[in-house]
């Protein structure tokens, strides 16, 4: 759901395939942000003129990274991805997650939590909701945004905080991007599947993860007769379908209803749950707005609808203390988990000893904290542990600097002094190109 968001960023958040969108006609405004350029290659030409889900007009490759992947039945190359465009933002280092799919394996954490949440539905919903794991993420800025009813001036809209394509295209941020699509088929729904944002770097927090929502379509026969209107009917039926999906995956624990806000629900509500001795933010859900409905052809309609993270229920679930964890193909990790075995905890992998290392400089008005945690991932990909700021001050010319703590630390293996010093210089390096800082 669209709620599935805003939700995920407040915690740090039929098989016929997706049409993508493309509109080029208007280029938007933003105000927020610009990126900076990603791409290893300083051809400017792009392989594709238009993405098309059909037939991709390819052109000379500039040195890819991967074969094309098939994602939704939609054919794609690095080149559709990972341009020289001065609207692209998105890095090698996004572009080889795509086609990873960790919801569509059986033997994964994310799977198994999948296959709970799609086994509590069949049981309880005779087989009713249509499930969709496989959608195309390159969606239109439409899909992700306007269909929601994301405001024009939100801050998710940003280069900040968004991969963009180009100007109307992204990668997904949420599942709720194909929302209005499925709406106009479909009464009962799950979505699964990959989503990208640019984020910061510690244990909970990483540019891909994935997501799931659920949406349910009544009609008016359906609260006639129950003495509600249509509004409390679907908020009781919400509730309770969330508070059995709940037992199905934590048991019997306590709960209780938040009432929130999210901008395409109305009302909108936050569950909790009282587990290992802590209240813990399950999800957000809320009773789906009516001009969503009404643009899907449906406004004689109500509808629900919520949305989880996958990660942050299967790290409480599995006992996975580092989101890093879920992209580690180490056998002693893998190894741990079965098909259909819910919850098994996972034992800890010798731990190797972290290593620190500060940079200091001074900022500009164009830095953001997202671009600087983008260029060390871009580096040192996942050997980078935790970036914090440790030290912030402006000086009597008005300049500030910013001091940053880098974590470096392996989940498989010790890093050698060497290895470090060269991340770290090449940091140093990749950080005055590409954000125009001037290291103290």
């Amino acid at each position: 759901m669209a709620a599935a968001f805003s939700f995920a960023q407040v915690l740090r958040f039929s098989s016929t395939p997706f049409s993508l969108q493309t509109n080029r006609n208007t280029l938007r405004s933003f105000t927020l942000f610009r990126p900076f350029s990603t791409a290893s290659s300083s051809s400017s030409s792009s392989s594709y003129s238009v993405i098309s889900p059909h037939k991709l007009q390819r052109e000379k490759w500039r040195q890819p990274v991967v074969s094309v992947l098939e994602l939704g039945g939609v054919k794609i190359a690095r080149d559709d991805v990972v341009r020289d465009d001065p609207t692209n933002n998105v890095p090698d280092t996004i572009f080889a997650k795509l086609g990873m799919q960790l919801h569509k394996r059986e033997k994964h954490p994310i799977g198994i939590l999948k296959n709970a949440i799609f086994e509590y539905f069949d049981t309880n919903y005779s087989n009713k909701f249509d499930k969709f794991d496989d959608l195309c993420p390159l969606v239109s800025v439409k899909q992700n945004f306007d269909d929601v009813l994301v405001p024009e001036d939100h801050v998710s809209r940003s280069y900040n905080d968004t991969y963009y394509i180009d100007s109307q295209t992204v990668l997904r941020c949420h599942t709720s991007a194909h929302q209005a699509e499925l709406l106009r088929g479909h009464t009962h729904f799950l979505v699964t599947g990959d989503v990208y944002r640019r984020d910061s770097i510690d244990s909970t927090h990483y540019p891909v993860f994935h997501q799931m929502e659920g949406v349910r379509v009544f009609s008016p026969n359906d609260w006639d007769g129950s003495g509600m209107d249509a509004t409390s009917f679907a908020a009781r039926d919400l509730k309770k379908c969330l508070e059995g999906l709940a037992r199905h995956l934590f048991g019997s624990v306590e709960m209780r209803w938040i009432d929130t806000y999210f901008p395409f629900t109305n009302p909108s509500f936050e569950l909790e749950i009282f587990f290992q001795e802590k209240w813990l933010e399950v999800l957000g859900c809320g009773v789906t707005e009516q001009e969503i409905l009404r643009r899907s052809g449906k406004e004689n309609n109500v509808a629900w609808a919520f949305g989880l993270g996958l990660e942050r229920l299967a790290m409480i679930l599995f006992d996975i203390p580092d989101i890093r964890l879920f992209w580690s193909s180490d056998e002693r990790f893998t190894s741990q988990f079965s098909s259909g075995q819910l919850g098994v905890k996972y034992k800890p992998l010798s731990k190797y000893p972290p290593c620190f290392k500060d940079i200091s400089f001074w900022i500009n008005d164009s830095f953001t904290e997202n671009n600087f945690c983008e260029v060390v991932r871009g580096v040192a990909g996942d050997l980078v542990e935790e970036v914090k700021l440790i030290d912030n001050f402006t000086n009597k010319k008005g300049m500030t600097s910013h001091c940053y703590r880098i974590a470096y630390r392996s989940m498989e293996r010790s890093l050698t002094d060497e290895e470090i010093n060269k991340l770290q210089w090449d940091v140093r390096d990749q950080v005055v190109s590409k954000l125009n800082v001037v290291v103290r």
